[in-house]
């Protein structure tokens, strides 16, 4: 299950990218289903994580021209909007480790199986780690890592970085990211 709040980011950032008009091409192309649920999306209600994955997947077919490289600036976008406003609680200014610290708790605000843990490797570097996920996808993958590059670039830290060094929807056991920034 994934939270509402992570689905309205994607339609968000899809009309504010594309208009009205590239949002309901993306709509349109799903299942009267998928299409019931999106535009009903209550924030704090849990929907399927198929019905998050099938968005993901017409947004790249429609707007993204079969590219997934459009969820990493999703997830900037959407991690400027969350945490600038009604989660800004978990930002860190000036400790980018004491919000990355939060990555427990952060994770149990979107998923509702799973979670994710950081560990801190060096001055300005660490590990963040999902586990045991109950789906996953390689666009949801590049979401969370442009969410955690804005959001470290929002507690200060110069010129972010976060690599996807092991991933689930590549056949690994878990999704892996190591971060650093100057």
């Amino acid at each position: 299950m994934v939270k509402g709040s992570v689905l309205r980011s994607r339609l968000d950032f899809v009309r504010e990218q594309g208009g009205e008009d590239a949002l309901e091409r993306v709509i349109e192309s799903l299942s009267a289903e998928d299409q019931k649920a999106l535009r009903n999306v209550v924030p704090v209600a849990w929907l399927p994580f198929e019905v998050g994955k099938h968005l993901d997947d017409a947004i790249v077919q429609v707007l993204g021209g079969g590219s997934l490289a459009y969820f990493e600036r999703l997830g900037e976008a959407s991690a400027e909007k969350n945490l600038g406003t009604v989660h800004s609680a978990f930002l860190a200014p000036g400790d980018p480790h004491a919000f990355l610290a939060k990555a427990p708790q952060i994770y149990r605000m979107y998923y509702q199986v799973g979670r994710r843990e950081y560990e801190k490797t060096g001055e300005k570097a660490g590990v963040l780690t999902t586990y045991e996920a109950e789906t996953f996808s390689k666009a949801d993958c590049l979401t969370v890592i442009g969410w955690y590059k804005k959001a470290l670039e929002m507690c200060g830290a110069v010129n972010p970085r976060v690599f996807e060094e092991e991933c689930r929807a590549r056949g690994s056991e878990v999704c892996r990211y190591r971060v650093s920034w100057q």
